[in-house]
């Protein structure tokens, strides 16, 4: 193994072990990712006592440009060195407290700290010592377990999630990240040990729910979560997309694994986690507006507005940011079904200007997310749908380049309103402006002040103001 171990940080650390008489092994996922071919900048040693004192000793070795942080009360220690982020600690044995995932920690051996890891394939380990340098320590079989792609624990599983419910999600997110199936007696206990999943902190189980957004075929992660029961406990608006109902002989589809294929699809396109999200709620509100109607089925009319409603609520809950990252995705829930109606019917160039007006910079994502939606397994309606949102992508191109609506501010203020035709602050003013917007946005007067002014002097004759 110390073929991998040629960068020089290695050597480093090897000598400033042996100065110290410790023995220090590098382990978890920079070991795991050399037999995923995956290329990783964090390297975690372990070493039998003196964690801190290595890491200060290999700090002096590197000289300025290497930086150290201690936790002394958490006996770790972390080198930031050109690329590479180097955390230390001491090897060490973990027990539980039923009601909180913070372990009592005590000084171990190396197998107690592997017996601490919550997968196989993250407790493997290499010899950093002069006497061990590059061998491989795999008590647990995690190398077989990564060629047979499978997520396993160390230790009976029970106790593993039960100890410390976040690895359920870890589990699932390695499974969603790597594409390997979590192994069955493991899986079981996921679901046995599901509600523990209450005592882990909001915003650990959101930085794993984003990791699996984030995957690259995030539905694998969904539909684990779905299955063992955890969605249910920490995102329930999504679990009840679940479920077909069947009225009269008319069925709606089932919105939750639509969802899955929409997120899957905006996955294919990009890795922007805001549009991601979009993806996931832009049908939230189904369940809220779903209404059977004899004479036409199932609808869920008003589901994107409910929908855009729903989203400040829904971040609120997941600890998730309340800023323009949350705006943009309301924004997008709002108006996911605009570019949809153009392309299903005659594209008019008002209904252009005003999605462009409405989407502003986020246009191009809100089409991306509009093509996602169309998961029609009729391949003819597909292709005729996706030729139809071709000519919207053409035609507000050329509108935006000949009109300048996208982020559009009117070319006369209200503020030059009041002026212009000495008015106070008033309802007046009001219809004007939106008349103005109006005016331009349906294409009767150019977008432009001179013509905006022409506009609103024949508008104020109508009024009877002037």
């Amino acid at each position: 193994m110390d073929k991998h171990l040629t960068h020089p940080i290695f050597k480093t650390l090897s000598k400033s072990a042996n100065s110290l008489g410790v023995d220090a092994y590098v382990i978890g996922g920079f070991v795991r990712d050399i037999f995923l071919n995956r290329p990783s900048k964090d390297i975690d040693v372990v070493t039998i006592g003196k964690g801190i004192e290595l890491a200060e000793l290999v700090h002096k070795q590197l000289g300025s440009e290497a930086y150290l942080s201690v936790f002394k009360n958490f006996g770790t220690a972390q080198i930031k060195y050109n690329d590479l982020e180097i955390e230390f600690v001491g090897a060490r044995k973990e027990s539980y407290n039923r009601n909180s995932r913070k372990p009592i920690v005590e000084n171990g051996t190396l197998m107690d700290d592997q017996n601490r890891r919550d997968f196989t394939i993250n407790a493997l380990a290499i010899g950093l010592s002069e006497s061990n340098f590059g061998q491989l320590l795999d008590p647990f079989g995690g190398i077989k377990d990564i060629e047979h792609k499978i997520i396993r624990t160390p230790l009976d599983p029970e106790i593993t999630y039960s100890d410390d419910p976040l690895r359920m999600m870890r589990a699932i997110r390695f499974s969603s990240q790597l594409h390997f199936s979590i192994e069955k007696q493991s899986l079981e206990a996921i679901s046995k040990n599901k509600s523990r999943i209450n005592i882990v902190s909001k915003e650990r189980i959101t930085d794993e729910l984003n990791k699996i957004i984030l995957s690259k075929v995030p539905s694998v992660g969904f539909k684990l979560l779905f299955d063992t029961g955890l969605l249910s406990l920490i995102f329930p608006e999504m679990a009840k997309l679940y479920g077909i109902e069947t009225i009269n002989g008319k069925s709606h589809k089932d919105n939750f694994y639509h969802t899955l294929e929409v997120l899957d699809n905006v996955a294919k396109k990009t890795d922007n986690l805001w549009l991601r999200w979009a993806a996931i709620l832009h049908d939230i509100a189904k369940p809220a507006t779903k209404r059977f109607e004899p004479e036409h089925g199932w609808t869920f009319h008003g589901h994107e507005d409910k929908g855009a409603r729903m989203v400040p609520k829904i971040f609120e809950n997941l600890r998730l940011p309340l800023n323009e990252k949350m705006k943009y995705v309301q924004k997008l829930v709002l108006l996911h079904l605009r570019p949809i109606v153009l392309a299903k019917t005659e594209i008019t160039e008002s209904a252009i200007r005003r999605v462009l007006f409405e989407a502003g910079d986020d246009i191009d994502d809100l089409m991306t997310l509009c093509e996602a939606d169309i998961t029609t397994k009729n391949s003819n309606k597909l292709q005729k749908y996706l030729r139809n949102f071709e000519l919207v992508r053409e035609k507000l191109k050329e509108l935006e380049e000949k009109d300048k609506i996208r982020n559009w501010q009117p070319p006369v203020s209200g503020e030059e309103i009041m002026s212009i035709f000495n008015l106070p602050p008033c309802k007046i003013v009001g219809d004007l402006k939106n008349s103005l917007k109006d005016a331009i946005l349906d294409g009767i007067i150019p977008n432009n002040r001179e013509s905006a002014i022409e506009f609103l002097s024949e508008k104020a004759k109508s009024l009877s103001m002037s």
